[in-house]
């Protein structure tokens, strides 16, 4: 028997009948638990699927919507029901496996419901509603997956359901969003995995262990009361030993006569103490200190040796003793042999012969000493008692237990009388442990709640042997808390409770996080306001009393402008502390607003009810842009903000209260295009430019997907050789319907979308791949120049695109040029210096386009790697001797060459423009007078030709 088989003591066949029952006990358990759990998920599922279906809820959805949240409140209920018939079942009805398989087909049919939910509701061209669906569904589902986790098949009978088909729909729907909640949903379900194994392992792992504990704790019970029965037996055969000693000297002292008579007594009585001490498992030694011969009795029982095999203790007994224990043993035996205690007893362990150790009680006493005094004999007792070791060992890990668990436990009597409480009981009700112990529970001025449960208690723990339930107790210094208590009676033999114990769990903790969460629900955390859930219900209920009384709404739409720079520039701890200031600004600016809430990072909407006087709209919102203008230190830093202001009127009791938000959007956006710190009301022609930029917007990403862009080419004139040495690539837009799109049309749009940076890819390819095409072609090599945008710059990406087009193109870097426009350059300088660097150091040539129509400091420029400049076409326009455009040109033209530059002149369309740039030095133009921008094979054509004629 070793002690790690968790049944110390218990016999091979018992074991498994254990082992069989505490299977059983941990299914029933577990099925327990999934039930007990389940109710708050369903609920919280059911809750969840409501405002999806509220989200999702117009027209077109009406039947899908309304189907899936019937089958949902169907299932919902069924669980309910399945809930409580579970808990007014008997326990050896809730035993049976039907419980288990019904359990698995309720949570399969719930996670296929969600996931129904994530492919037929979810709306695939919005991204909020898809971004509040899939949150909603994935809270739900999360919430369930945990609560399952306490048995993995019913955690993977919802999880799988739930999220493999819609994470299969995503990922073949092909859009590129839909792919994203893909992985977002694989991340989810591995991390949903793990966290079910952990909690699954830990779960049974406890279950598993009470259940040990509680089966070792009645099987040492039993072991201690039958070694008290023993050492009972044992005490009387002793004392009767004594009685027939005292006999035996009696007869010697009596008549010879009598001698045989006390022979066969004496025969008999050592017969029967051989069996007492075999009966008490007491080995007997008598051991001549001077032979070290030794004589021993159960030596089988106690080590599982023969008695051949013992002759000597040196020898023999010696080498068997465990290391650890040799020194105390030795210190003992030495202290009685000197006569410095009355007794020796000693206990230590013992290698049995089949290899466990086994812990050995030893007394003896010495009874013979030689002449010069010293003890040459001793006699005395061995007996096993690892029992009694394991026991205590088992007891003090129970009360280790007992005292570091972090929910209260008390033991008490059938009367409620506590006969022990742990340190967490103590500091759960303010009570020290001897102001507890001894007392009756429900008498306590903790227990106010309880004691009126007193009745519902005791009928429960009679009947079904537990009790729990939710109560609102007070602490000794009278502060209420809510508590969770649960009762387990403790059954003796004859069935009747012999103790009963408790489990008190403070609920405080859990109730403040759940007033946080319903708080964060409809609040927004960092700046106090109402965010857009609470914000929709507040445009809901007035939607409703525009429609019962015609009163008018208004909604302003706020959105920070160059937020997103400030939050680059000062960090998000100063960002958000910003964030705070101005809400508190919006708020205080709008007193009679009935609501202020947080849309998103930056971006707030103000609402007013009953509000249709457009006069008063101007002077609020006025007042209110003056307010979030006024300077603010924040760190050090003097701060100022202003603000893009929609403003969008409902008096129409029949319109709709989601075009109210979509048209205070645009009039937002309209009045951030045209510069910001200003306010727009939304209008009719608002709303047509609006669909026409989205439409143009739309247009345009087919464009890239189709590859409707084309790239154009300019000739660029070296004047010092006369002919053709670069081209300026320009992309073109040839739309099937509408023809050559003017770039100006959506240049401006690619950079606000962020398109520019696929356009610019393409471009730099295809400019890059055209020019290592025409060297093939035996045509003059060609340096090409390809335009950049900030946008690029911002991604950090541009440095090794360059280099991987460059390598797969094969063109030299010095036949490529990146041009940047003088007014960008103010831009992140220190960012792009540094981007401009890494760019030279490549070898690729750089210039600043527009050169002369921004405000860039010469500090600055001289700092920038490039190698040349490019006149604005507004200077060359004006180009005639004499005129101003005349001097600024040739002022480019001289600092430029101070700086060891070349220059560009774009727009040239005169032959005296040219003439005149000649003169002063330029070094290459581009222009109509050159050639207009023309494709790749007619740029071809114009490289065989001489430009001479053009020259001169």
């Amino acid at each position: 028997m070793t002690s790690g088989s968790g049944f110390v003591g218990v016999p091979l066949g018992t074991r498994g009948s254990i082992r069989k029952q505490f299977a059983t006990q941990l299914a029933v358990e577990r099925t327990r638990l999934l039930y007990q759990g389940s109710l708050l998920p369903t609920l919280f599922m059911l809750l969840n699927g409501l405002v999806c279906a509220w989200l999702l809820w117009s027209p077109a959805r009406y039947l899908q919507v309304s189907v899936w949240v019937v089958w949902l409140m169907a299932l919902v209920a069924l669980r309910v029901i399945q809930v409580a018939a579970f808990d007014s079942a008997m326990p050896d009805r809730q035993a049976q496996p039907t419980w288990w398989r019904m359990f698995l087909l309720g949570s399969a049919f719930s996670g296929l419901t969600l996931a129904s939910a994530a492919i037929a509701l979810v709306p695939v061209d919005n991204f909020v509603q898809q971004a509040w669906v899939f949150g909603l569904l994935g809270a739900a589902t999360l919430s369930a997956s945990i609560a399952y986790a306490v048995s993995l098949p019913a955690f993977l009978s919802f999880t799988l359901p739930c999220l493999l088909p819609p994470i299969a729909f995503l990922f073949w729907s092909g859009d590129e969003q839909h792919r994203g909640w893909g992985w977002l949903g694989l991340i989810v379900l591995g991390a949903l995995l793990v966290v079910a194994w952990q909690v699954n392992r830990l779960i049974e792992g406890g279950l598993l262990k009470r259940f040990q504990n509680q089966a070792l704790i009645e099987h040492l019970q039993m072991a201690q009361r039958r070694s008290e029965r023993l050492n009972q037996a044992l005490a009387g055969e002793v004392e009767q030993r004594r009685l027939i000693e005292e006999q035996l000297r009696e007869a010697q002292v009596g008549l010879e006569s009598r001698v045989d008579q006390a022979n066969h007594a004496l025969s008999k009585s050592e017969q029967r103490l051989a069996l007492a001490l075999e009966a008490s498992e007491l080995g007997l030694w008598d051991w001549n200190l001077e032979t070290d011969e030794v004589h021993h009795t159960q030596l089988r029982e106690l080590f599982g040796l023969e008695p051949t095999q013992v002759r000597s203790v040196r020898n023999d007994l010696k080498p068997r003793l465990h290391p650890d224990d040799l020194p105390l043993l030795r210190r003992t035996l030495v202290e009685h042999l000197k006569g410095r205690s009355e007794d020796y007893r000693v206990e230590y362990r013992v290698r049995h012969s089949q290899g466990h150790w086994c812990w050995i009680e030893d007394r003896g006493r010495a009874v013979e000493h030689g002449a010069n005094g010293k003890v040459v004999r001793m006699l005395g007792t061995r007996r096993d008692v690892s029992a009694q070791k394991a026991q205590e060992e088992q007891q003090r890990l129970a009360a280790t237990v007992f005292e570091a668990a972090s929910e209260g436990i008390a033991i008490l009597d059938p009367d409620f009388v506590l006969l022990a409480v742990n340190q967490a009981y103590c500091e759960v009700t303010g009570y020290s442990r001897e102001e507890l112990l001894s007392r009756n529970a429900l008498e306590l001025p903790s227990s106010r709640d309880a004691r009126r449960h007193s009745l519902a208690i005791e009928q429960a723990l009679d009947q079904q042997g537990r009790w729990q339930g939710e109560l609102v107790e007070a602490r000794k210094n009278g502060d209420l808390y809510p508590q969770w208590l649960q009762l387990n009676g403790v059954r003796d033999a004859r069935g009747t409770i012999s103790n009963i114990v408790g489990f008190y769990t403070d609920l405080s903790a859990r109730r403040e996080s759940e007033e946080r969460l319903r708080y964060l629900a409809h609040y927004d955390e960092l700046t106090g306001l109402a965010n857009r859930a609470l914000f929709r219900l507040r445009l809901h209920d007035a939607g409703q009393r525009v429609r019962l009384n015609g009163r008018s709404l208004a909604l302003l739409h706020i959105d920070l402008d160059r937020f997103k720079l400030l939050n680059e520039s000062l960090g998000h701890e100063l960002a958000d502390q910003l964030l705070k200031k101005m809400a508190q600004r919006i708020a205080n600016a709008v007193p009679e607003a009935d609501t202020v809430a947080r849309l998103s990072g930056d971006e707030f909407a103000v609402l007013f009810d009953g509000y249709n006087n457009l006069s008063s709209l101007v002077r609020v919102t006025t007042r209110l842009l003056d307010k979030l203008r006024v300077p603010q230190r924040l760190d050090g830093h003097e701060v100022v903000i202003s603000a893009s202001v929609g403003i969008s009127l409902l008096s129409d009791a029949t319109f709709d209260l989601g075009a109210l938000v979509s048209q205070a959007d645009m009039a937002k956006q309209h009045a951030k295009h045209l510069g910001g710190d200003s306010f727009q009301f939304y209008t009719e022609n608002l709303r047509a430019s609006t669909l026409e930029r989205l439409q143009l917007e739309n247009h345009l990403r087919k464009a890239i997907e189709e590859r409707q862009l084309l790239v154009y080419y300019q000739p660029k004139l070296c004047l010092r050789q006369g002919r053709l040495l670069a081209a300026e690539a320009l992309v073109r837009w040839q739309h099937p319907q509408w023809g050559m799109v003017p770039p100006s049309e959506f240049i401006g749009l690619a950079e606000e979308t962020g398109m520019i940076a696929p356009i610019g890819e393409f471009v730099l390819r295809q400019a890059c791949w055209q020019a290592c095409e025409w060297q093939r072609q035996g045509l003059a090599p060609i340096r090409v120049s390809v335009n950049l945008s900030v946008y690029q710059l911002r991604q950090g990406k541009l440095v090794s695109l360059v280099r991987q087009v460059l390598e797969e193109s094969g063109l030299a870097p010095h036949l490529l040029e990146l041009e940047l426009t003088e007014s960008q350059l103010l831009d992140s300088v220190e960012h792009i210096i540094t981007t401009f660097q890494q760019l030279h150091e490549l070898g690729v040539k750089l210039a600043i386009d527009d050169f002369g129509t921004g405000y860039s400091s010469l500090s600055y420029l001289k700092r920038f790697p490039v190698d040349y400049v490019k006149i604005d076409q507004a200077f060359i326009r004006g180009l005639h001797e004499g005129s101003e455009d005349a001097a600024i040109t040739r002022a480019i033209i001289a600092m430029a060459k101070s700086l060891d530059l070349k220059v560009v002149a774009e727009g040239v369309e005169t032959q005296e423009q040219l003439a005149l740039l000649r003169e002063q030095g330029c070094d290459e133009v581009q222009g109509y007078l050159i050639s207009k921008p023309v494709d790749a094979s007619a740029f071809g054509a114009l490289l065989g030709r001489s430009m001479t004629r053009l020259i001169s």
